[in-house]
């Protein structure tokens, strides 16, 4: 069967909640403390910080689904949503994950050509993102995508702060 990609709307904040928690934790859970983990996990993905988000009208989220199934979820930000100052030539890509069960069968870059469709239907020159400078498979994934890295920022996990590599991919 096919995957499908739909917009989230707030009728879909506990199932985005759910993939959210359960695919951070998949591609995260071991590299970090627990507590770190779960601080960050319940700040982050609170319900009342989703639906905030999911109201943010510069901000778009998206389910993947295959067989019947949630797979995986896209956030997209434009103008002031944006968590960097790039200007309103910029798409960012917050967020994109995939869970481990639908791994390895084409789902994220399935989404990723949704963002970069979404940036040119907005108009935009530019879609960035931040990416953990340890997860070195998703930064391949980038760099093949045609990325290159611009910089770096901090991203706070629990207590633990770490760098997030900006990394850009101009769109012709």
């Amino acid at each position: 069967m096919s995957a499908g990609i739909r917009q989230c709307g707030l009728e879909d904040l506990e199932a985005l909640r759910n993939i959210s928690i359960e695919t951070f934790r998949e591609t995260f859970g071991s590299q970090n403390s627990s507590e770190n983990l779960n601080a960050y996990l319940e700040k982050a993905f609170s319900p009342d910080r989703l639906k905030e988000e999911m109201a943010h009208p510069e901000s778009r989220f998206f389910f993947i689904e295959k067989d019947g199934e949630i797979a995986g979820y896209l956030k997209v930000n434009i103008g002031n949503a944006q968590s960097e100052e790039m200007g309103e030539g910029s798409l960012e890509v917050e967020r994109i994950y995939i869970s481990n069960k639908f791994q390895k069968q084409g789902l994220g870059k399935v989404l990723f050509n949704r963002a970069v469709s979404l940036a040119k239907e907005e108009g935009k020159s530019k879609v960035w993102l931040g990416v953990w400078e340890e997860n070195d498979h998703a930064i391949a994934f980038y760099e093949k995508s045609g990325f290159i890295r611009t910089g770096a920022h901090s991203f706070l996990l629990g207590d633990d702060e770490q760098t997030d590599l900006i990394m850009e991919k101009e769109l012709i």
